[in-house]
């Protein structure tokens, strides 16, 4: 492991690809990623292609000479003749919608006891695995066209609306629909509220990335904390707003450089 982390910063030293190929093996790397490769296979043919784009730019040779003219029929020629990780798949999606119900869990527990409605948790499911099919499928999408940062953040952004217009929905429905409830009690409630804790922390040990529990922490204490004040309603919602999203925000950029300068 530690001679081949040599050869790469030896790599690194004698050969800076240029900003188009560099480009080009991220947006492979996603666009395989969105179509449910393997990482460990996505990385050999990341690797194995760098290894073919640097050798053709010590040559003088431009990175059409490699992929062809279309950077979009390479990406599917490549992803057709790799198999579909459904097991990967399936853990993701197992964990994405594990982490939209932790949101409201903590939510909930920290406002008194755990009730949901049969209709509810249905809603949840259904919004998640929507939502998660709709991002991996933007990904794939953006990552095979040549947009600018602009439209990539306006795509992602509208994206980004559509589960919040349906659980928007779904509040609605839910008090049009009635549908059985289930009460969890003060025992059930704090049973449950323990349970996910464990598993965020399992997840994210599992991930490597402490991402979900800071999502959970600033999405949940800065509302239950500033509700102890006596601060208005209207200037708590404005102070959570502001702390949750802002501290994401913030989280996110401190990860960025970090992962960056490893």
């Amino acid at each position: 492991m530690k001679w081949k982390n040599i050869h790469k910063e030896m790599k690194k030293v004698q050969v800076e690809l240029s900003q188009k190929s560099k480009s080009f093996l991220e947006n492979l790397r996603v666009y395989l990623f969105s179509s449910g490769k393997k990482s460990d296979e996505i990385e050999e043919i990341i690797e194995e292609l760098e290894s073919h784009l640097i050798e053709a730019e010590q040559h003088g040779k431009p990175i059409e000479k490699i992929i062809g003219k279309s950077p979009k029929a390479y990406m599917e020629m490549v992803s057709n003749e790799m198999a579909i990780d459904f097991r990967t798949w399936f853990q993701y999606i197992v964990i994405i919608i594990f982490g939209a119900f932790s949101f409201s869990i903590f939510q909930d527990i920290l406002a008194g006891t755990l009730s949901y409605s049969i209709l509810e948790i249905i809603g949840h499911i259904a919004i998640t695995g929507i939502f998660t099919f709709l991002i991996f499928l933007v990904f794939k999408y953006i990552s095979s066209n040549d947009f600018s940062n602009m439209i990539q953040v306006v795509i992602l952004s509208l994206i980004g609306l559509v589960p919040v217009g349906l659980f928007f929905g779904l509040h609605f429905l839910n008090k049009s629909v009635e549908t059985p409830i289930i009460e969890f009690g003060q025992t059930g409630s704090l049973t449950i509220a323990a349970i996910t804790l464990l598993l965020i922390i399992g997840i994210s040990l599992w991930a490597k990335t402490g991402i979900l529990i800071a999502i959970v922490t600033l999405l949940t204490l800065p509302e239950y904390l500033l509700g102890k004040t006596t601060l208005i309603q209207e200037t708590q919602l404005i102070l959570s707003t502001i702390i949750s999203f802002g501290g994401i925000g913030l989280y996110l950029f401190i990860s960025s450089i970090l992962t960056k300068d490893r």
